[in-house]
């Protein structure tokens, strides 16, 4: 990993970012865009983001909101490892990309104009601004990649998913440069609602800022949420070579399924103890070598308490624990690779952000959970965990340059 670009409601670039999860304060606030809905809140990227301002206003207007998200974060991460993509063998560079649910907001605007004005009130643009394909697309034509160019699609483990592609292509010597990452922009009014009627958003609209509890004894479900993290992969001698800093590497990753339920995770945990076994093997470590969690987290009473027994289990009681989720809220297929970029920077810190408004641990979770303030510790290897609905699990092995 040589860049790393981030656009988040924790702020837009990586700094800002950093600094928000470090202070543990919630970005969660009530959104007028849902308004009258059971659930009225969400964390949105902050509202000085002009995406205008930075792709130019013609080529905004042109792009879904997750794209935009995707493109502004994929020109950080090239600035942040100094490549030039002019000069560059586009054809040896490759674009993986995770999303879920495309242009959410495009296709509501778009059904609206369909039956309030007719069939040729629908933007041509429509299709183009709504598929999730376009993030890795687009983010090519900008970059001039042209190497295999694709979007997975693992729900909230697409982010996680796209770092172990992208690395797959890098170790098969399909490409020498990947940029890999997740995007997703669905605080649309349907998804906020669908959502609501699953069961898993806190419906705490009295004190947002308090919503998103990851591993509190009072927690209720997780705040949706907007965002883009995309990382640069190259290979290491590639890097060293052309004077790169490397900022750490990825290891081990592992992918699996729980094959149970649609909706549900595994409540005895193998699929995800799969995942993170295969990953822990693919880095040639037990986990008894790990030092940091970022785990998915997402205040929901299976995932808490499931995902930390697998921890326990697999990893014992040495990690230190986290869940950047609380700051962040949950960016559904974007969160897997927003994390890693925070996991990268605990590696390069030696900082474990704090779990926000962690209150009262769940006795029931047998973790070392971080709480309070950040940690300061060596951290040399660290695991970043990603779900997705219906079962898929995505774990990526983190290691120090």
């Amino acid at each position: 990993m040589t860049g790393l670009g981030l656009v988040t409601p924790a702020g837009v670039g990586v700094d800002e970012n950093w600094k928000r999860v470090l202070s543990a304060v919630p970005t969660a606030s009530a959104d007028p865009a849902l308004a009258g809905l059971p659930v009225d809140f969400s964390c949105r990227v902050p509202p000085d983001f002009d995406p205008a301002a930075v792709l130019g206003r013609r080529t905004a207007w042109r792009l879904g909101r997750h794209v935009q998200l995707g493109m502004v974060a994929a020109r950080e991460a090239l600035r942040d490892c100094g490549l030039d993509s002019s000069t560059w063998d586009g054809a040896r560079v490759g674009v993986v990309m995770g999303n879920s649910l495309g242009g959410t907001a495009t296709f509501e605007e778009q059904c609206l104009a369909l039956r309030e004005r007719g069939a040729q009130a629908v933007s041509p643009l429509f299709i183009s601004m709504w598929g999730a394909n376009m993030v890795a697309g687009h983010i090519a034509i900008d970059c001039r990649a042209g190497g295999p160019n694709l979007v997975v699609t693992t729900a909230c483990a697409s982010g996680g998913t796209a770092l172990g592609v992208a690395r797959d292509l890098l170790r098969s010597g399909t490409c020498d440069i990947v940029l890999a990452g997740g995007t997703e922009a669905a605080l649309s009014r349907t998804i906020v609602a669908g959502l609501t009627s699953m069961g898993v958003l806190s419906r705490r609209s009295d004190d947002p800022p308090a919503a998103f509890r990851p591993f509190d004894v009072d927690r209720d479900g997780f705040v949706a949420a907007e965002g883009a993290g995309v990382l640069v992969l190259e290979r290491e001698a590639d890097a060293r070579a052309r004077g790169a800093r490397v900022r750490a590497h990825i290891s081990g990753y592992g992918g699996s399924a729980d094959a149970v339920h649609q909706a549900a995770p595994d409540p005895e945990g193998s699929g995800f103890e799969r995942a993170l076994r295969t990953a822990l093997s693919d880095a040639g470590l037990s986990g008894a070598d790990v030092d940091h969690v970022n785990t998915h987290g997402t205040a929901t009473e299976l995932n808490d308490i499931g995902e930390t027994r697998v921890l326990r289990r697999v990893l014992g009681p040495r990690p230190a624990v986290t869940s950047t989720k609380g700051v962040t809220g949950h960016c559904i297929a974007a969160a897997g690779a927003i994390e890693a970029v925070y996991t990268v920077l605990s590696i390069e810190h030696g900082l474990v952000p704090a779990v926000a408004n962690l209150e009262r641990l769940d006795p029931r979770i047998d973790a070392d959970i971080v709480q309070g303030s950040a940690r300061a510790m060596p951290v040399e290897v660290a695991v970043n965990v990603a779900f997705g609905l219906a079962g898929q699990n995505a774990v990526v092995v983190l290691t120090a340059a």
